[in-house]
């Protein structure tokens, strides 16, 4: 629980409730349907563990980025540390919460959506994936688990996932966040990656602890060949200094190695999940 100073924002959009508050121990927050999503505090630890384990993957300074979700625009601002990176998409549908965010937010995206290299859609990111033939280096998933039934599940099946997989460079990485970690909640984290399993043959599950969740969370990157835990910490920190412009608070090579030892139980938990989510059979989380 988290005490709120100040409601700054408090409205519903057309798909769902949205709050941005301030709170003493944690600034300003980002809230959709209840669910605490960024913080002013650490973001840092969320999104840096989200987005540079896939692009340090990448086996060349990558190029192009795709985000789908991530609404305060922290995605698209640790993305465009990348000099190399000449058009980051940003594809979230609900155009409400980017307004907002990009208003009462600047702390967290940090003048992302004014660089020249993105471009912001609001749309159903299914479907821009499904029409689209462009290809890119990253893939992020920065979104929301499924809470009811609707358009959000099937972006969370295997069917979408082939959609992403074809969507990547050869040497091209999906990373997303998974859900909670912790003991007693695993079941969302471990489907994911059973059904990440049915399309990419490189599936590496990591985690963050995320202090404004009070848990460790989840994460994921998928590919078709490069796999992260390949990179040990000295490489990881040459490639940062190589690819990123400025420091990074959160990751670096202790951080990444630390992050894919995931302990015995979650390891036992992955290898005997077998199910495999699918538009027939999606994915609900209960709130």
């Amino acid at each position: 629980m988290h005490a709120i100073v100040r409601s700054v924002v408090d409205t519903r959009t057309k798909f769902q409730h949205a709050q941005i508050i301030e709170t003493p121990s944690c600034g300003k927050c980002l809230v959709l349907d209840g669910r605490m999503q960024s913080t002013q505090l650490d973001d840092f630890i969320y999104h840096e563990a989200l987005v540079h384990p896939g692009l340090l993957t990448v086996d060349r300074p990558p190029r192009s980025a795709l985000v789908i979700g991530g609404g305060e625009g922290a995605t698209l601002r640790e993305i465009l540390k990348y000099p190399s990176i000449r058009r980051a998409v940003m594809v979230d549908i609900d155009d409400e919460v980017v307004t907002l965010c990009r208003r009462y937010l600047p702390e967290m995206h940090r003048g992302a959506f004014d660089d020249p290299r993105t471009e912001v859609r609001h749309e159903d990111a299914r479907a821009y994936l499904e029409r689209s033939d462009e290809r890119f280096d990253l893939i992020v998933s920065d979104l929301p688990e499924p809470m009811e039934a609707g358009p959000a599940c099937l972006l969370y099946t295997r069917e979408f996932y082939r959609t992403v997989h074809d969507r990547l460079t050869p040497s091209g990485t999906l990373t997303m966040q998974a859900g909670m970690t912790k003991a007693g909640e695993l079941g969302f984290f471990t489907a994911i990656h059973s059904t990440l399993r049915a399309v990419f043959p490189v599936v590496a599950g990591y985690q963050a602890f995320v202090s404004c969740f009070g848990t460790p969370w989840g994460f994921i990157v998928a590919s078709r060949r490069l796999d992260p835990r390949r990179l040990d910490p000295p490489a990881v920190d040459g490639l940062i200094a190589e690819r990123v412009r400025g420091s990074l608070e959160y990751w670096d090579g202790v951080t990444h190695r630390h992050a894919f030892a995931l302990p015995k139980h979650i390891r036992k938990a992955l290898d005997a999940e077998t199910r495999v989510v699918t538009d027939a059979d999606p994915l609900i989380v209960e709130s």
